[in-house]
């Protein structure tokens, strides 16, 4: 990519792509204006940002954006929802980046990324991305749809790729796994925003790798560039893949949705436009860069992980139902032994029995449903720990029973801090 000196923003700039394109356009010259909900740590790795929520209604409208793009010469709209409120879809990929475009005046430039096969398709994250592609095209911004993006970097459908292909016995894929794939990679498609920023066409684009693999063998590649013996092929049937998908649109586990299973079933096949083939260099193939760095421990580590992080979940899961069960049918008789001695009395300790109860249930709720799962970690910690010491106080004893007492506190604790640590993609 050559230098330039303009001033682009990127809206979704702490997104998979959007990173990749911040530093890659920082690289390449130009000065980088880093947009996004949370902006904390783009703001730590040297970019100036600018803080958005496009889901809020001020976002929605030309006076938010006035007075914030000074020196805004060019924009890459980045962001995207896969799965979200028909409210929230249509604010971030149609209202939201309209007020941008209509603020930055007739001069506007810049380029919109958007995804292959979304013309026959009739989901709520199709439609939005053909609307947002029309208020786009209405206000000369290019939009680029693009194949699978694959980097040295992951986030949701790509992690769920290296997570497959690095389970242990089989590999699953969905169907027959003989969909087709041309992946691009996403310094490849970084230098084709670049090229576009600077020599604008007219129309819808696409870009995809030269290389087409079918599901499976993509998945095979990415488990020898983990350095993982072969093992057999799973094929899925279509109809269990979608109800994994159901499943995960309901327990929220992000690229585990029902979206991503139709994506897998059909294929991600992007047809490289004109004026992608045409550019000076043009993206690599799959086996190309899908080799063309080692993979290390972080690799590994995360591929392995990817796929624990939900099964960490709904083993905490099935811990506080079964505590919260526990503490709300087990006669009192069975426990008020246990605190003999200690001054409290049997109806307190019955309220407080039934109170936790009550509230183990909650939190195994929160935890099957996938709300706020961070803080959800703070608040399993914070019961643990306080289980912990309230039991320490009054019956001491439990510490020294036989098959563990109060010392398995202390690995569901240490559990805890790993989902946690998990729950941190970005």
């Amino acid at each position: 990519m050559s230098g330039h000196s303009g001033k682009v923003l990127i809206l979704g700039a702490d997104g998979f792509i959007g990173r990749h394109l911040a530093f890659g356009l920082r690289a390449a010259g130009w000065q980088v204006v880093a947009s996004a909900r949370r902006c904390g740590r783009l703001a730590r790795m040297g970019f100036e940002t600018l803080e958005a929520d496009l889901a809020a209604p001020e976002a929605a409208t030309v006076d938010f954006w006035q007075g914030r793009l000074e020196g805004v010469t060019h924009i890459v709209n980045a962001a995207g929802v896969l799965s979200a409120s028909e409210g929230v879809a249509e604010a971030v990929h149609v209202r939201a980046p309209g007020a941008v475009y209509e603020a930055m005046g007739d001069d506007a430039r810049g380029v919109l990324i958007s995804a292959v096969g979304i013309d026959d398709s009739e989901t709520g994250f199709a439609r939005h991305r053909r609307e947002g592609e029309a208020v786009a095209l209405a206000h000369g911004i290019v939009p680029l749809r693009a194949g699978l993006v694959l980097g040295e970097t992951s986030y949701g459908g790509s992690s769920l790729a290296r997570g497959l292909a690095a389970l242990p016995v089989v590999m699953p894929v969905v169907g027959q796994g003989d969909q087709p794939f041309n992946p691009v990679h996403a310094a490849d498609l970084t230098r084709a925003v670049a090229h576009l920023l600077v020599h604008p066409v007219e129309g819808v684009q696409e870009i995809g790798g030269p290389e087409v693999v079918t599901q499976a063998e993509m998945l095979q590649a990415l488990r020898r560039w983990l350095g993982l013996s072969a093992v057999p092929v799973l094929r899925l049937p279509v109809w269990l893949c979608r109800g994994m998908g159901r499943m995960g649109d309901a327990m929220r586990l992000g690229p585990i949705s029902l979206t991503a299973v139709r994506q897998l079933e059909a294929g991600v096949l992007a047809e490289p436009s004109a004026a992608v083939r045409d550019m000076p260099e043009g993206p690599r193939g799959f086996s190309e860069f899908s080799g063309a760095r080692p993979a290390g421990t972080q690799d590994l580590w995360h591929a392995r992980l990817y796929l624990m992080r939900p099964v960490l979940r709904v083993v905490l899961a099935v811990l506080w139902l079964a505590s919260g069960v526990i503490g709300l049918i087990l006669p009192a008789a069975e426990f008020l032994p246990l605190i003999e001695g200690s001054g409290v009395t049997d109806w307190l300790a019955i309220g407080f029995a039934r109170l936790g109860g009550v509230a183990d249930l909650a939190i195994a709720g929160a935890l099957l449903r996938g709300w706020r799962p961070k803080l959800m970690a703070g608040v399993q910690a914070a019961m643990v720990l306080g289980y912990t010491v309230a039991f320490s106080v009054l019956a001491p004893v439990l510490w020294l029973l036989p098959l563990g007492g109060l010392l398995k506190n202390l690995p569901v604790l240490a559990l805890i801090a790993v989902v946690y640590v998990l729950e941190e993609e970005r």
